[in-house]
This record gives C-alpha cells, sequence and structure tokens, in this order.
C-alpha cells in the first residue's frame, strides 16, 4: 500500500533524509544535507525535472550509507532511480583516463530510467561548485572524473550550459593562470562583440527581409575552457580563435531539399556580398552531407574592421536533426558512441524537453548487450552479457582461465559456471592441478574463452594421444603383434573413430583397453589364416585338376613374370598405390583375389608383410627389355617459405621427360621458421629419370630435401 502523499513527496523523502543525515557533515562543517538541497535545486530549477526525481535525490543520499532505511512505500519509479544512483555512487574508477569509454557505458548500464543520468550529473555539478572544499587528493580525482565522464555525458544529453559550466570549473582548477588570462580577455572584449553583433547583422537583417526570407539567428560566445581547448589543438593564441563568437541563420521553410538549398545559399550569398570570406574555411555539407547526415553550410567571414566571425546557415529541418537527429551536434562532434545508446541517450534528451508527453515506461531500455563486472582491487571489467566466473578469469588471463576452480562474487563463493551480473566484484580461486574439460565449453559466451579452451583441450588431446601412442606400440612389441594401417583403421571404424588422434588420446585417457585391441588382432589373424587355408585348398584343387601343373602367371622363365606398360599377355595388373613403381625399379607381383596382381617396390612399406604372410602369393617379377609407357611417381619437398620456389620447382620438373599431374603446397612451422611442404605427383617413363628430376630438384636453393613416396 502506498503511504506516501505524492503532493508532499520531496517534503517526506527530506525529512527521511535530514534524520539519517544528521551526524553528517561535508568537508568544511557544514551539514550533509545541503549537499543534497543543492542537487535538488539544480534538478528542480536549473533542470527542470519533476518532483519524483527531487524525492530520490533526498532517498539517495539518505540509503547510499544507510542501506537498511525503509522507502517501499515510495512510488517504484522513484525506487528504481534511488537504487541506480547508490549503484553509480559505487563506481570508483581506478584509471579513468584510459577506461573513460567504459565507465560512461557503465554509467548509463545503471540508469535503467534515464532521469539517474541527469540527477547524477546535477549531483556533480552541486559538488564542482563547493570543489574548494575538498582535500587536494580528492579534488584531483573528481577533476579527472568530470572532464572525462560527467561533461561527455552531459553535451550527449544536451545538457550544453551544464556542460560549459563543468568545463569552466575543471579549467579554472586545472589551469588558473590560463583561465585568468582568458577571462579577462572575454571580458575585456565584452563590448567589442556586443557592438560587433549589431554591426554584422543589421545590413543582413534589412536586406534577408526585403528578399522575404523568415530566419531566426542564434549567438554564442565560446566558453573559457572551449576557447582554451581550440587554442591547444590550432595552436594558436586568443586571437587566432575565429569563432569565439559564432552566428547561426536558421531559416524557416518547407522541408523541401531543393528550396532548402536554394535559401541557404542566397543567405549565402547575402553574407559573402557584405564579407569578405574566408574561402579556405568554407565547409558545403549542402551539397555533400557528412557521413552521418548533418547538413550545413559554416563560412568564416572578416568584416571592414578585419575581425573574423563564424556563420552557419541552415534550415530549421537541418537544425532540428541536428540537434536531435542521426547527425545530433554532439555526435559530430566526435564524441564515441554507440547506435543503440545513442538512441537511448537522444530519448532522455526528448524526455527533458517534453516532460508531459513521454514516461520512463515508453522509452527505450538502455543497451543490454554487455555486463560490467570488477575485480577486487576496482579494476573494470565488460563481458558479453551471460558470462560466467569462467569466462571471467579468460579475460584476466588465459592461463587464469585455465587453472580456474571457482571463484568468490562479491564475497560468497561459486562455482566456475555461475553467471555474473553489472556490478559483481569476482575473485578467481585456482589450481596448479587444474585443467580444461570439454564440459567448460557449455559453460562460457565469450569467444576468448571458447578459443582459449579448445586450444587448451587440443594440446591436452595431443600428450594424451602421444602417450597412447607409446602404449600401445609397447603392448604390441610385448605380445609381438602386428596392427596394419586396414586393420587399425577396421577397428577405429567399430568404436566409431574418424581420426587417429582421438583414438590414441583415448588410449592415453583409458577409456580404450588395448587388451580389446589385442583380441582383435589375434581375431582377425585366425580369419585370416583361415581364409589362407581355403585359398590353399582351392589352389590344390585347381591344380589337380590341370593335372598337376602350376597356373600359367610367367611368360619368360620359371617362377618370373615379364611385365610392360602393356600388360602380361592377357593378364590383368595394376600398380600399387603405396610405392607407385615406376620402370626399372626392382619390384614383385602380389597375386590378389578379385583384382587380379598388383605390382609393388620391393621397399614398399607392405613388403615385408606380404612376404611373410602370404609367400605363396607373392610373384618374382621383371621389367621387360624395352618401355613405351608412362608411370606415376610421387614426391614429398620440404622447402624454405618463398614463392619462387614452386616457379623453380614446376621448371625444372618440365625440363625433363616428366609431366605434373598434382601439386599440392600446404605450410607448416618448424623451429619457429615458416616452410613449405609440396606433395607432387609426376609422370615418367623410367626410375632413371625419376632419378634425374629428384637430383636436380635437391640441389635447388632453398630446397631442404625431396624424397620418393
Amino acid at each position: 500500500m502506498n503511504n506516501i502523499d505524492t503532493s508532499g513527496i520531496v517534503r517526506q523523502a527530506r525529512e527521511i533524509a535530514a534524520v539519517a543525515l544528521r551526524d553528517e557533515t561535508r568537508y568544511d562543517g557544514t551539514p550533509f544535507i545541503s549537499h543534497a538541497d543543492g542537487v535538488a535545486f539544480i534538478v528542480r530549477d536549473e533542470i527542470g525535472l519533476p518532483p519524483e526525481c527531487e524525492a530520490a535525490v533526498y532517498l539517495h543520499e539518505a540509503t547510499r550509507a544507510h542501506r537498511d532505511i525503509d522507502i517501499s512505500a515510495f512510488p517504484q519509479d522513484v525506487r528504481a532511480m534511488v537504487e541506480g544512483l547508490n549503484k553509480i555512487s559505487t563506481i570508483k574508477p581506478k584509471d579513468t583516463r584510459l577506461e573513460a569509454e567504459n565507465y560512461k557505458k557503465l554509467i548509463v548500464k545503471y540508469s535503467t530510467d534515464p532521469r539517474v543520468t541527469v540527477i547524477k550529473i546535477a549531483d556533480r555539478l552541486e559538488v564542482m561548485r563547493h570543489l574548494e572544499m575538498f582535500p587536494k587528493s580528492s579534488r584531483d580525482q573528481k577533476l579527472l572524473e568530470t572532464q572525462m565522464l560527467y561533461m561527455p555525458i552531459a553535451h550527449q544529453l544536451g545538457l550544453y550550459n551544464i556542460n560549459n559550466e563543468l568545463g569552466n570549473i575543471y579549467f579554472r582548477w586545472m589551469e588558473p593562470t590560463q583561465y585568468r588570462q582568458i577571462m579577462a580577455k572575454l571580458k575585456a572584449t565584452e563590448k567589442q562583440r556586443e557592438e560587433l553583433m549589431q554591426e554584422f547583422i543589421e545590413p543582413l537583417k534589412k536586406k534577408l527581409s526585403d528578399e522575404g526570407i523568415v530566419y531566426k539567428l542564434k549567438v554564442r560566445t565560446k566558453t573559457a575552457y572551449s576557447i582554451y581547448r581550440k587554442m591547444q589543438v590550432q595552436k594558436v593564441p586568443f586571437e587566432g580563435v575565429y569563432d569565439v563568437f559564432a552566428i547561426r541563420f536558421i531559416i524557416d521553410c518547407e522541408p523541401d531539399p531543393a528550396l532548402e538549398k536554394d535559401l541557404c545559399w542566397k543567405v549565402y550569398s547575402f553574407v559573402t556580398e557584405e564579407y569578405e570570406p574566408d574561402t579556405h574555411r568554407l565547409r558545403d555539407w549542402l551539397t555533400t552531407p557528412r557521413p552521418n547526415g548533418y547538413e550545413s553550410l559554416h563560412i568564416t567571414v572578416k568584416n571592414k574592421k578585419g575581425v573574423y566571425l563564424e556563420v552557419q546557415i541552415r534550415t530549421r529541418r537541418m537544425d532540428d536533426e541536428a540537434e536531435n537527429g542521426a547527425a545530433a551536434h554532439w555526435a559530430y562532434k566526435g564524441i564515441r558512441h554507440e547506435q543503440t545508446m545513442d538512441r537511448w541517450l537522444k530519448s532522455v534528451r526528448y524526455s527533458l524537453e517534453h516532460p508531459v508527453e513521454v514516461s520512463p515506461e515508453d522509452l527505450p531500455a538502455p543497451p543490454t548487450d554487455d555486463i560490467f563486472v570488477f575485480t577486487p582491487t576496482g579494476e573494470l571489467r565488460i563481458l558479453a552479457a551471460g558470462a560466467s566466473v569462467l569466462d571471467f578469469a579468460f579475460n584476466i588471463h588465459s592461463g587464469i582461465g585455465s587453472r580456474c576452480t571457482g571463484g568468490k562474487v562479491n564475497g560468497k563463493p561459486v562455482p566456475i559456471r555461475e553467471k555474473l551480473k553489472t556490478g559483481d566484484v569476482v575473485e578467481i580461486l585456482t589450481s596448479r592441478n587444474q585443467r580444461p574439460t570439454r564440459d567448460w565449453l557449455n559453460w562460457v559466451v565469450t569467444s576468448k574463452a571458447r578459443g582459449k579452451i579448445k586450444q587448451e583441450l587440443d594440446v591436452e588431446e595431443r600428450k594424451a594421444a602421444a602417450e597412447g601412442r607409446e602404449i600401445l606400440e609397447r603392448r604390441l612389441r610385448n605380445w609381438k603383434l602386428e596392427l596394419p594401417d586396414d586393420m587399425l583403421n577396421e577397428f577405429m571404424k567399430a568404436r566409431k573413430y574418424s581420426s587417429v588422434l582421438p583414438f590414441m588420446a583415448a588410449i592415453g585417457r583409458e577409456e580404450i583397453d588395448v587388451n580389446d585391441i589385442k583380441s582383435f588382432i589375434q581375431n582377425h589373424s585366425a580369419a585370416e589364416a583361415a581364409k589362407i587355408e581355403a585359398m590353399r585348398q582351392e589352389d590344390a584343387a585347381r591344380l589337380a585338376a590341370a593335372g598337376g601343373n602350376k597356373p600359367e602367371y610367367n611368360s619368360g622363365g620359371d617362377d618370373i613374370l615379364v611385365i610392360n606398360a602393356k600388360g602380361v599377355k592377357g593378364l590383368e595388373y595394376k600398380m600399387a598405390g603405396c610405392c607407385n613403381p615406376v620402370f626399372g625399379d626392382d619390384v614383385f607381383g602380389f597375386v590378389t583375389r578379385t583384382q587380379g596382381i598388383t605390382i609393388h617396390r620391393n621397399n614398399c612399406p607392405n613388403a615385408t608383410r606380404l612376404w611373410e604372410k602370404y609367400p605363396y602369393r607373392c610373384q618374382k617379377v621383371v621389367w621387360q627389355d624395352t618401355n613405351s609407357g608412362s608411370f606415376q611417381a610421387a614426391l614429398k619437398i620440404e622447402a624454405a617459405a618463398d614463392h619462387a620456389v614452386i616457379g623453380k620447382l614446376m621448371e625444372v620438373i618440365g625440363s625433363f621427360k616428366a609431366s605434373i599431374r598434382s601439386f599440392n603446397v600446404s605450410e607448416r612451422e618448424k623451429n619457429h621458421v615458416l616452410e613449405y611442404e609440396i606433395t607432387a605427383r609426376i609422370l615418367v617413363p623410367s626410375n632413371l629419370e625419376l632419378d634425374k628430376v629428384v637430383s636436380q630438384l635437391s640441389i635447388l636453393p632453398k630446397v631442404k630435401s625431396v624424397r620418393r613416396l
């Protein structure tokens, strides 16, 4: 039940604050309630916010240090503003200058009601007006915060008067000598500027009136701080700042592009007829608007006394868009911003200018894509929404993330998958024995954390795979068993492993029992033995049917098969893909059950196994004396990573009786040096020609090795 009288909401809020703050004083000894009174005055009389905002000021000061005070009877929107102000008051920037943009975003994040930011700026203005009461260390921190945080936000919200006052106070304390000099010059030239304004406007007013152009004039003098900044940037004295005094024409006309441009140029012509223009300082953003949509004509002119004045010419529509639209003044002045934040800040400004038309419920919420969390030392970190303690750990350092066992959030122990929220203070707990697991990928949302976890998992996978391979090879040696590639692939397929690395890693992690592999090899060998016996019996039966004679495979001499590229008297044969025999190589034939005879090199990786297990199916082979065919050979080439090497390799191959069938280049890092690993498949007539190719490739500069596959 709401027991607060809305008509007396400010009075009741102040009474609560007065009780809560009765024993507190400011640095100069005055009651602390005077600070709240000062802020409430700015909120009410200088900005024009409603009574609910005044009440929020008092309740914020009351509950900031006394969280047990009950304010539940006040309206929900007032309580929400108080909560936002209390959160902002906890911000203690560790290094404001380096992280200003992040802290500005945090202030906006805490301002779920857009009026909170405006109240906070009013609070800062009251503090700056009484800066002399603070000790030097506190004063210096507030000056820095004001320049880096609150002045840019005030400018973005369109609180130009407040921004100017904050700037002048900052300037007066930080550069007192420069401030006094500029203020003295402004005061000394004040009368002169008034005279210049009258002299400038009068002849133009008549001409514009005679032409029927309806307009209004805006005039302004830069603040001392703004003048000082321009002097610093342009490296000029006070007298060299052309736009100390500026005039803006705002033409009232229908929003028709052609008409608007015509009227702006017409006013421009009147101004430049009357005054001498500096054509180098003409800025034509009518013909070509700025990328953000800003349209206006800027010209600097000199009067008959030699004084320079800046003149801006635009229509009412252009001025409205420049002040309130996509090309808002604070945007084109270079204030960094994001689209979502721009829209929200623009809505705050609109709510200030139209307090009756817009309620807080109708305004878009501030951006929610990020969360802002702190280290125990107060360092601010920005993470994606939904980030966990583990994300935070990897954000601090990949090594800390990899060893993270949990954390403390606001002093309370939590697991690594605990989700964080804005304002949390997070401490990471680690252990030297901790290692990432695949489950961790389900508990993180940031790309940095996911990438580092995958990287760590890959390292662990390779380490486990190396251990697994060593275990398997040692056991196979002890058992005097072999596991050829075809048998290994068959076993992996049965266990649903697509590649060797995860399979070996599973052995290393003891997820696969090597005794199962032993049983598989033994069963497979028994089955093969049965097949061989069946084939022997089949061959014996065939011999008996043929009268005891051996099958005719050879064409020249006992037990010797003479081959060439054209065939073996009608017998089907092919060159083995595992070793790619070439005419002239020492070779043997292997009689397969379904594909005829396969020709292998004697030094083929599979030769030993075939001769030991199937000696009766191996056939001695010699080449015919002459050859008219071509044979495919594969070469592995290692060379320095230099594009010129590839051209040289192809040039050498092409200079012999050889042609390239395929040429694949991959890069790899070896001993921290980038290298090419090249696989070339070529056609050659004989091993003699192949030897020539290999010999010439090997002596090329930057080629490290050439070997035949």
